[in-house]
């Protein structure tokens, strides 16, 4: 068997944690095209990682090249069109979070996926942590008894990335969609990935963007371009119940008025609880005592974990592994920030309709 042929659509900040990942693994995968409309940076980027088939239409691309795999890796409202082209296709796709902008291009998608035959996996990257490792291996050993509720925060002080993120038309919304998404994800899968039944939510538009001068974050993009604006919300808060009873209360933010920028999962079960944040932390007790255990090795969640997603999706190709972060999940996603940004404009609960 021959090495597979990879696409990436999108070119950028992204796309690059993809292509150190394929790079990686040369010996089994060859990226052989790129996509992106901004000529510019599509020319950057094929020289920064040699690749030489470059296009400003990914139909055109497709077309041509045939990849058996894509990386979808654009910004969220183009995630369902170029998805769909991509399976329709015949190649197998990674699409990055969100899926889409809402449960309805979801679906889409994945009706796509089930023509074609073809593997969707969601860049859910939080998955592929130490961090997540290391709980699912305490869980899976019966250390952390049945899971049943969760806290998780994502809060920025000041951290819009800028441009395109900031505008609802190319995002779908802001810090809940943006990074809210990392931690409801990850506290689902912990949990077991059960399924969202209804959600509360609120979100706030107070503050606006780049409201005070500072150094720039490195995850904030460059942009000129004057059809981007700032409407998108500053801060979303929920709760989210499932259908097993297990609940999560969570937080995201751009800007917020915090001591610092902050973020963890704090998930809790009937035998122990544990804090993802820096290195995995269990809390329990033992011979009648509480104790606090701070593993051993690396429980971190670092970049690295890109390498370990791309290496899922590549054995996931290949029939070597089941796909760890399917069309399904990034549907049951949807579903939360639909029903969440909903809450937020009527004020009352909404339920999750399957």
């Amino acid at each position: 068997m021959g090495k597979l042929r990879i696409a990436v659509i999108g070119t950028g900040s992204i796309s690059n944690c993809h292509m150190d990942a394929y790079h990686k693994i040369s010996d089994r995968v060859e990226v052989v095209a790129g996509c992106d409309i901004d000529s510019a940076k599509l020319k950057a980027w094929g020289e920064r990682h040699g690749v030489t088939n470059l296009y400003t239409d990914y139909n055109k691309m497709l077309e041509e090249i045939k990849p058996d795999c894509v990386s979808v890796t654009t910004w969220n409202a183009v995630h369902k069109d170029a998805t769909v082209a991509a399976l329709l296709s015949g190649a197998n796709v990674i699409c990055e979070k969100p899926m889409a902008m809402n449960a309805k291009e979801a679906e889409e998608m994945i009706a796509a996926r089930d023509k074609s035959g073809k593997l969707l996996q969601i860049g859910f990257v939080r998955r592929f942590g130490k961090d997540a490792e290391a709980f699912m291996d305490f869980k899976n050993a019966g250390l952390i008894g049945d899971v049943y509720y969760a806290k998780a925060t994502y809060l920025r002080k000041n951290g819009c990335p800028g441009g395109w993120f900031g505008d609802k038309r190319y995002s779908g919304g802001g810090p809940l969609i943006d990074l809210g998404v990392h931690v409801i994800d990850l506290s689902r899968y912990l949990a077991g990935s059960p399924k969202p039944v209804s959600a509360y939510g609120v979100t706030f538009n107070n503050l606006g963007c780049d409201r005070a001068k500072g150094d720039r974050a490195p995850w904030q993009i460059e942009t000129g371009a004057s059809e981007f604006e700032y409407s998108v919300e500053d801060m979303a808060s929920a709760m989210v119940r499932f259908d097993n009873g297990f609940t999560l209360q969570v937080e995201a933010s751009f800007n917020l008025n915090i001591e610092q920028d902050t973020g963890s999962v704090e998930i809790y079960g009937t035998k122990a609880g544990a804090r993802l944040a820096g290195p995995l932390q269990l809390f329990t007790d033992v011979a009648g005592r509480f104790a606090n255990v701070q593993t051993c090795g690396n429980t971190y969640f670092e970049m690295s974990a890109f390498d370990e997603e791309i290496l899922g999706f590549i054995d996931a190709v290949e029939g070597k592994r089941e796909c760890r972060a399917t069309a399904e999940d990034g549907l049951a996603l949807m579903k939360i920030l639909d029903a969440i940004y909903e809450s937020a404009k009527t004020g009352k609960s909404v339920d999750i309709k399957w």
